[in-house]
């Protein structure tokens, strides 16, 4: 119960990305991410009880930790610049059937079931549906040629943070404050995308407000919260519980822009309630 109140928490947290992106539209995203990941790499400090010793884990694990944090970003920056933004959205919201089947493979003593499958492709359908509401219950302009190229890094940035929530379950434990570790590390390497890659913007008073709730929050608390989620729970149940992230998100988006619900919001949220029931009565603990 521990594992799904933590996986609820981070999921919480997701779904509050999109309206604080909404608000800081005109803020370039590798600028943004490095900031809101170097705030959120803080949280760590309470954690630690202001003990950076936690940060010292292997290289191998803070390798792990920033091709998960900066990996999945870099990605998935890299597909919204180059794909639609509705269907490179949808792509990347592969992760949590990704993290459902994969967990297999990269898990020992977890077996796949027919019922995890099902509940997972139920609740991708959900979440397609979910994105299309956001967008208007449309989806984006038909893609140009030299566009369809940026669905790879959206699967991509699928693929990394599927397989960086499960390989967290294989390294040596670490502790849940060295996530802060990743953070900074990641933050910083996203400030020189930045440089590299984008234009130099001047940041308001309220820009910094909103990217400091942003890093405490989607970019930061949550990265801890699902790290706790994962050390104590099931990955596939809470992969398929994940689904809640884009119909909460779309939701949350949806009432702060006031625009109208659409039909499909509605069966989006019974599809994913759904596949998270459907998994958990048929849940069985791994060998």
């Amino acid at each position: 119960m521990k594992a799904k109140l933590f996986a609820l928490g981070a999921i919480a947290l997701w779904a509050t990305l999109a309206a604080l992106g909404l608000s800081l539209a005109h803020v370039p995203p590798f600028l943004l991410t490095g900031l809101a990941l170097l705030i959120g790499s803080v949280v760590a400090l309470p954690l630690s009880r202001f003990d950076l010793r936690t940060w010292k884990i292997p290289l191998s694990t803070l390798a792990l930790g920033v091709y998960g944090l900066f990996g999945f970003h870099f990605l998935l920056f890299m597909a919204l610049r180059h794909a639609p933004a509705v269907e490179a959205n949808l792509v990347n919201y592969l992760w949590p059937l990704l993290m459902v089947v994969l967990s297999p493979v990269l898990l020992v003593g977890v077996r796949l079931r027919a019922v995890h499958v099902v509940a997972s492709v139920l609740g991708f359908a959900g979440a397609a549906l979910a994105i299309a509401g956001g967008a208007g219950g449309t989806a984006s302009a038909s893609t140009q040629p030299h566009e369809t190229w940026g669905y790879l890094p959206a699967l991509g940035s699928a693929f990394v943070w599927a397989s960086y929530s499960l390989l967290c379950q294989r390294v040596r434990p670490f502790p849940t404050a060295a996530i802060g570790l990743f953070g900074l590390v990641s933050g910083l390497l996203s400030l020189l995308c930045h440089v590299a890659l984008e234009p130099a913007v001047a940041l308001s008073g309220s820009d910094w407000w909103l990217i400091a709730a942003m890093g405490l929050g989607p970019l930061g608390a949550a990265f801890f919260l699902w790290d706790q989620a994962l050390k104590l729970g099931d990955a596939r149940q809470i992969g398929i519980l994940s689904y809640l992230t884009p119909l909460a998100s779309t939701t949350l988006l949806l009432l702060v822009s006031q625009r109208p619900f659409h039909w499909n919001v509605a069966l989006a949220a019974l599809l994913i309630m759904g596949a998270a029931l459907l998994a958990s009565r048929a849940e069985t603990p791994p060998a």
